[in-house]
């Protein structure tokens, strides 16, 4: 809380008098406004269990005095952070300071960045003299009055007026002034985006935790129902058997053996409990909070190999059925994965 407070003082100070700012206390996570020096707490913005989408856009608008700056910014899926900023060249300067405030607020996805910058006063203009320049053309003046015999009427008035001796030049804006007026946009925009990307990868942790219950029960239905697979296999075998053999004595160890090679041959204990594993893992990397789209990729590839150990096994119709909406299910968890950073 003292950290917070101590923000407030921090912000009121460096931005009193200012038309509007939205800022975010990065050591509290705690999201303040700004509007003609009153400052209100809004919101604990950052929750440190959610997880975040890659997909998401934030737009801030930011005027000090006769400055505004605009930012507007989108961002998609994408292996590594890949940013891409338009913006006027004067601003080109700050390109790298950008992307290292951007790193605050993402660690992956494609973010395009789009900023806009106006200054309605009037550009400020100095006069400057070029003494160098002057003398040269002093010395050409009097080399051209000796060779042609000619007044030399040199005066201060019509030196003045030869090209480039007096110039009027653009005073060099404030870099620092410039990027404080920037950065507050920044961080605007890069706070939306980051909760428009936290909301929608809460709506995407939901809809995985619910495929997570489906796909849990398939792999129930296939423990339940591999033992009948067996029961049965012999009584198809035992009733065969008698059917070729007729009255003949039949070993109940040759029975016994035969079905214990179909069993071994069809059995998917290891398949099961490697994917009640994965389950369980996936549902605990879910609780974290950045940087865990990799790690479920991860063990959404292990979940599929499983499925497909289990399909290639399958003897069963129903059994295969199960295998095979287990593997759509992890298909849809595995796209749904795609967009979490």
């Amino acid at each position: 809380m003292e950290r917070a407070e101590n923000f407030f003082e921090k912000v009121k100070t460096s931005f009193a008098g200012q038309t509007s700012f939205t800022g975010v206390d990065r050591t509290g996570g705690v999201r303040y406004n700004v509007h003609e020096e009153a400052i209100v707490k809004i919101t604990n913005t950052e929750d440190k269990s959610m997880i975040k989408s890659m997909t998401g856009f934030g737009r801030c608008e930011y005027q000090q005095d006769s400055k505004k700056f605009t930012v507007e910014l989108k961002s998609v899926n994408h292996r590594y952070l890949d940013v891409n900023i338009r913006m006027p060249k004067k601003l080109n300067f700050f390109e790298t300071s950008i992307r290292a405030l951007l790193k605050e607020y993402a660690t992956r996805g494609k973010v395009d960045i789009f900023i806009s910058y106006e200054d309605s006063a009037e550009e400020q203009k100095a006069l400057k003299y070029h003494p160098v320049l002057a003398a040269e053309y002093v010395k050409y003046f009097r080399q051209m009055s000796e060779e042609f015999g000619i007044e030399d009427d040199l005066s201060a008035s019509v030196l003045a007026q030869c090209p480039e001796v007096l110039v009027m030049e653009a005073q060099p804006e404030d870099e620092e002034e410039i990027w404080k007026g920037l950065k507050a946009a920044l961080e605007g925009a890069f706070q939306q985006l980051a909760e428009t990307r936290t909301v929608e990868g809460e709506h995407l942790k939901k809809d995985i935790l619910g495929k997570l219950e489906h796909m849990e029960s398939l792999v129930s239905r296939i423990e339940e129902h591999s033992p009948e697979i067996v029961a049965q296999y012999r009584a198809k075998l035992e009733e065969k058997m008698k059917d070729l053999l007729a009255d003949t004595q039949i070993e109940e160890s040759r029975i016994a053996a035969e079905v214990i090679l179909f069993a071994d041959k069809i059995c998917t204990d290891e398949e099961i409990v490697r994917l009640k594993s994965h389950i369980s893992h996936m549902r605990d990397t879910l609780e974290l909070s950045e940087g865990i789209g990799r790690k479920l990729d991860f063990i959404a590839q292990e979940m599929n190999r499983e499925a497909n150990t289990t399909l290639s096994k399958a003897n069963d119709l129903e059994i295969s059925n199960y295998a095979i909406d287990l593997k759509t299910e992890i298909e849809k968890v595995r796209e749904q994965i795609q967009n979490i950073e």
